[in-house]
């Protein structure tokens, strides 16, 4: 998996690009939670669009960040999500608690 990081404020932008799966998960949580640490951000936007497969290890990847910035009082947001990582997303019930939106520009507003 590719990552790149958009740094707004105290809110970090992470594009990936390939698979969210058991191989990479733990890479994704560890780049990400390091650049959320380094730039002191506690609000997080996690950029979809250039994910083409997703498993249960990516559902942990999201949790785990939903977890780790509600205790700082920050919060989450997921974009672009499309085929079938939106329907991983739906099964999981992730949408409930982690709003979805069709752009970054969109989240960006809601925060």
């Amino acid at each position: 998996m590719n990552l790149s990081f958009e740094n707004k404020g105290d809110k970090l932008i992470v594009y990936m690009l390939g698979e969210l799966d058991h191989h990479s998960a733990e890479e994704v949580r560890n780049k990400v939670d390091d650049r959320l640490e380094r730039e002191n951000c506690n609000k997080l936007i996690m950029d979809f669009s250039g994910v083409t497969f997703m498993d249960s290890s990516g559902i942990g990847v999201v949790i785990g960040r939903y977890k780790k910035l509600s205790g700082k009082k920050g919060k989450v947001y997921i974009t672009k999500v499309k085929g079938s990582v939106k329907r991983v997303f739906e099964l999981s019930g992730m949408f409930k608690i982690i709003p979805l939106y069709d752009s970054i520009e969109q989240a960006l507003e809601n925060m």
